[in-house]
């Protein structure tokens, strides 16, 4: 143990002490498939994007990648406004990772505040790797990762626990996280551990943090970004999310395509941008006689959001103010618009989803 303590620390502090090693969790290998492919140019393209805004990175397998899915309305709330890039990938394994960070997901200009890191259960499955192996591969991307942003803090988050019950394999993930915390020095790369928020009394995961006991439920998303809250807004130096604080609101900021009933209660889809400034929203819509309609007095609180649109009309030398007000649940925001024509007071029901 002493040795691979050794070996461990070495590859932190050099990333060209693992080359020595030769089994699969260390050396950098694609996968094939179509489908790993296009995820892959696809996060590249998002790292260069977010190169030189982006404050945070999230490094991982399906359990990343599910921000994106599960886990979005939380991201939303605390990721989005720190233009926080998702490198996850399903199905990855260590050596999937750095060949990723090798390969396009490092791109010159990307220099986030922090990296956070969370890989390595789909080495764990039978006899891919042993614990040891296991723990290189993930000390190995630690290490690309102090070489390639030497200026980056890394939140190495252990391994999840999975199964419904204790089994032979969250032991070996335990025995992974136990010798990959020996790489935390408590400044450049930083312990974040609430696995134990996913198991009950019992012993056991309940369906409602993870319905197939692997992968993760939005309230778990949720105990996620809790966990790593406090330390993250520490390094990043801005004000840390807390449940009801006034940055705790929904992120609506982005591309939005809205649907509103027509003159003869038709659907009829058209863009809306939102921006968002704390709890402040403003934005456009298109207006059908062209140019837009700019969003006023907009406001989040939580989920739910509110703004007016006032429309001029040439014809009669009046003003239309649609007052709309909705909540954004699994990704739709769903409200209601309320108005006078002619002195009638008018009310439509609307939908958005994103782009």
């Amino acid at each position: 143990m002493i040795l691979l303590r050794s070996v461990i620390l070495a590859a932190l502090a050099c990333a060209g002490s693992l080359s020595l090693l030769a089994h699969s969790a260390v050396e950098p290998a694609p996968r094939t498939d179509a489908g790993w492919t296009q995820r892959q140019e696809s996060l590249n393209k998002s790292a260069a994007e977010g190169a030189g805004r982006a404050q945070v990175v999230f490094i991982g397998d399906s359990i990343t990648q599910g921000w994106e899915g599960a886990g979005k309305e939380v991201w939303a709330r605390y990721y989005t406004h720190r233009n926080a890039v998702n490198l996850g990938i399903g199905g990855d394994r260590t050596q999937h990772v750095l060949w990723r960070l090798e390969n396009g997901n490092l791109p010159a200009g990307l220099k986030p505040k922090a990296a956070v890191v969370m890989i390595g259960t789909n080495n764990s499955n039978g006899e891919d790797n042993s614990v040891e192996q296991i723990a290189e591969g993930v000390a190995a991307i630690v290490s690309k990762l102090r070489a390639r942003l030497p200026d980056t803090t890394v939140l190495l988050i252990p391994i999840f626990p999975r199964g419904e019950n204790a089994n032979a394999q969250r032991g070996k993930v335990a025995q992974v996280n136990q010798i990959v915390q020996k790489l935390v020095d408590g400044k450049s790369v930083r312990w974040v551990d609430f696995g134990h928020r996913f198991i009950d009394s019992k012993g056991v995961i309940p369906r409602d943090l993870m319905p197939d006991f692997l992968h993760l439920s939005p309230a778990a998303y949720g105990i996620w970004a809790e966990s790593l809250e406090p330390q993250l807004s520490a390094i990043l130096g801005d004000t840390p999310i807390t449940p009801g604080s006034a940055t705790s609101a929904a992120n609506f900021a982005g591309e939005w395509t809205l649907t509103i009933p027509g003159p003869n209660d038709e659907p009829v889809d058209m863009a809306m941008t939102l921006r968002q400034d704390g709890s402040r929203i403003t934005g456009s819509v298109p207006r059908r006689e062209g140019g837009m309609l700019e969003i006023v007095d907009g406001k989040a609180d939580g989920d739910r959001i509110s703004w007016a649109i006032h429309r001029d009309r040439p014809n009669n030398g009046g003003r239309m103010t649609y007052r709309m007000s909705g909540q954004l649940k699994d990704g739709i925001l769903k409200g209601k618009t309320e108005t006078e024509f002619n002195g009638n007071p008018m009310s439509n029901e609307w939908t958005a989803k994103r782009k």
